[in-house]
């Protein structure tokens, strides 16, 4: 059920996004903005989410720098009061990614793995644990930047560079509307 949930909401914000950079200008159930982190709050069930689109993407092949089209590319922490849910990180690649294949997450000198199910959702990757994702969010509080590589069906290596200004302020946000 949560990763249903997840991916339901994973798909509306790629949906949104997918019209333009920051489509979720024109979005309803966006409820504020800092700094390079938006908040949205969904109903039904309720939920409550952060999220931001990278700095910098540079994607690879061969280890030589190529052009690729890839869909949305966003970074994500959730809460789902019903499930229990409470700061659940996930990543979207925008493209379907090497069966088997993990992300890597660096914050600072920190390093994390999210895990991909390509059978299910071949675009999403998620913290394998919420104590993972504990310990990923308090990385993400205090650092600057995150960086996420990984690899893509079609051997395309990619790194995608999120900046961290405005992500405790906002996941305060989406936090205190989940409670």
């Amino acid at each position: 059920m949560k990763l249903s949930i997840l991916s339901g909401i994973a798909g509306v914000a790629v949906a949104l996004v997918a019209t333009g950079v920051w489509a979720q200008d024109e979005s309803t159930n966006r409820v504020a903005v800092e700094t390079d982190w938006n908040v949205f709050v969904e109903s039904n069930p309720t939920s409550c989410w952060v999220t931001s689109i990278p700095k910098e993407t540079v994607n690879t092949r061969d280890d030589r720098v190529v052009a690729v089209r890839r869909g949305a590319i966003q970074f994500f922490v959730t809460f789902i009061p019903s499930d229990d849910a409470k700061g659940q990180v996930s990543f979207t690649g925008g493209y379907p990614f090497a069966p088997g294949s993990q992300v890597g997450l660096e914050v600072g000198a920190q390093k994390f793995q999210l895990f991909t199910d390509v059978a299910t959702n071949p675009e999403m990757a998620w913290a394998a644990s919420t104590g993972d994702d504990t310990k990923i969010v308090t990385a993400l509080k205090r650092g600057a930047e995150a960086v996420l590589t990984a690899s893509s069906a079609r051997g395309t290596k990619t790194k995608d560079t999120f900046s961290l200004l405005g992500f405790t302020a906002a996941l305060e946000e989406a936090e205190n509307r989940c409670k």
